[in-house]
């Protein structure tokens, strides 16, 4: 296991001869704490719904997000190459939610930027233990653990994934905090426009 522990922190992922990369697995898992006393089992995240989504850009200039928010899951076999596999909405589900990411269509992608957001309760990240592990076939799992917090921001961009020569993807760590989708994508160029959606 290799550990992403400061911002700007990244790894390549390893490629045995001339495999190819096979498919990558990004899994959110959270765990609601339920720390003090009354008021906080009151007013603390007991009802926070944390969900995982990427916004991706290929080498076409398609650019999108996957997420369950407006039931944007992608698909794996087509564009974007990534999938949404479901949504947990308590942080109850052993397996958490995972992203999947076709790596066999690397020569397509160009980027994505990982990231998780409170739908609903508090935007109380202290309390949610969120932690992003990305799994492949060739190499040591990789972990960004969120452990630095920006409460009253309900949007992390957790980390960004980007093309190297074709040939592999970079892994970076980010967990960094806005406020919304749109101060996000502004954050790194993504240049969509947002409109509320619901799930």
């Amino acid at each position: 296991m290799i550990q992403l522990k400061k911002k700007g922190e990244s790894i390549n992922l390893t490629k045995k001869d001339t495999s190819s990369i096979g498919e990558i697995l990004v899994n959110l898992n959270w765990n609601q704490k339920t720390s003090g006393g009354f008021f906080s089992k009151l007013l603390g995240p007991k009802n926070a719904d944390l969900d995982l989504g990427c916004l991706y850009e290929l080498k076409n200039g398609q650019k999108g997000c996957v997420q369950a928010l407006g039931n944007a899951f992608g698909s794996l076999g087509g564009a974007p190459y990534i999938q949404l596999d479901h949504d947990d909405r308590t942080g109850a589900s052993a397996g958490g939610e995972n992203l999947r990411i076709n790596g066999d269509r690397i020569r397509d992608i160009k980027r994505i930027l990982v990231y998780t957001f409170i739908y609903e309760g508090a935007a109380n990240w202290s309390e949610v233990d969120g932690v992003v592990t990305l799994t492949y076939k060739n190499g040591e799992d990789i972990v960004v653990k969120m452990d630095e917090h920006r409460n009253g921001k309900n949007m992390c961009a957790i980390a960004m994934i980007e093309n190297v020569k074709d040939q592999t993807f970079n892994i970076k760590r980010l967990v960094e905090y806005h406020n919304g989708h749109e101060m996000m994508d502004r954050a790194y160029g993504w240049g969509m426009k947002w409109k509320p959606g619901r799930k």
